[in-house]
């Protein structure tokens, strides 16, 4: 099971593997949550096609869609789980990028403890972690790792070995996957201070990024988006006229695809259709990242904003 939208990735490695893709819905409309029901439906529509579902991806805070989960949703999540022996495969790569001071991020083994889980070997868990996110790595040093819980010591034993079988990462980012796992400078160090500096500033930039994005884009006649509550991404909602679906089909594209090189070729912004994500049939829109400096990101989102005008009168 995965969610719709999600990081392609998975789509793609499912499809690579021979196996069934599974997808559940994320709310939109309720900031990308997600509910049993849903949960529910989707799994028995599987098994209404003869599909043995065998594991389910959670992706939080969310990419391409940006939302943080509260406490609440991911025990929801895990005792759905554990009733169906489903492996939960929990992506929390971006977990130190969250931007609203009322949210905070919990991690889905947390969320297993508190609810008894671990203690009672109900849960199979496998938790995603990577210094290529956050703060550490700032999406160019290539390292993380994988924590595998009640899981069974001979699947273990097969995942070590198909490990070792494959190149590992750069010297450089298994330094750095080992400072973040420590938790960064120490007090006690002398680079503490700056290190913590650094780091705030680089927080709080991204902060103002994603509300300045967020906000921006949602203001725009015709855009909804969502706000960013985490990671590094919006993912807008775009009202497009019927002529320019229409030439989207003479072309053999995706609308939102049609739409994101017009605005490429017309602005220089590069942002990824959305239907590379998933999404809902006669929902279009695209991704976006927020992680250009500040002023850069005023001025593209009025950018984006005139192309929107613009891309809509001609195709009127």
């Amino acid at each position: 099971m995965i969610p719709i939208p999600q990081y392609p990735i998975y789509s793609a490695m499912i499809d690579l593997l021979g196996g069934n893709k599974v997808g559940y819905y994320l709310n939109e409309q309720n900031n990308w949550d997600l509910n049993l029901q849903e949960l529910e439906r989707s799994l028995q529509d599987a098994k209404d096609r003869g599909i043995h579902v065998n594991s389910f991806v959670l992706i939080n805070p969310g990419n391409p869609t940006g939302q943080v989960l509260s406490k609440q949703a991911l025990q929801t999540v895990l005792l759905f789980c554990s009733k169906h022996g489903l492996v939960l495969l929990a992506d929390e790569v971006y977990q130190e990028n969250i931007y609203m001071n009322d949210m905070e991020f919990v991690s889905c083994k947390k969320a297993a403890h508190d609810l008894g889980l671990l203690e009672n070997d109900a849960i199979e868990l496998v938790s995603f972690h990577s210094t290529s996110k956050g703060i550490y790595g700032e999406c160019g040093r290539r390292g993380g790792y994988m924590e595998l819980t009640g899981i069974d010591p001979q699947v273990k034993d097969q995942l070590y070995k198909l490990a070792s079988a494959s190149l590992c990462s750069s010297t450089s980012g298994q330094i750095m996957t080992s400072i973040m796992c420590r938790g960064g400078p120490q007090p006690h160090e002398p680079s503490y201070s700056s290190y913590q500096e650094e780091k705030q500033t680089l927080l709080n930039s991204l902060k103002r990024r994603a509300q300045l994005v967020g906000q921006g884009l949602d203001d725009i006649p015709g855009i909804s988006c969502q706000p960013a509550q985490g990671a590094m991404y919006c993912f807008p909602s775009v009202e497009l006229p019927a002529r320019a679906i229409q030439a989207a089909k003479e072309q053999g594209v995706s609308p939102d695809t049609l739409y994101s090189i017009s605005l490429l070729e017309s602005t220089g912004i590069c942002v990824v259709p959305a239907s590379g994500f998933g999404q809902k049939e006669g929902r279009f829109g695209f991704r976006t990242t927020f992680l250009p400096p500040e002023e850069e990101m005023a001025k593209c989102v009025q950018d984006i904003r005139k192309h929107h005008e613009e891309f809509c009168s001609k195709y009127e």
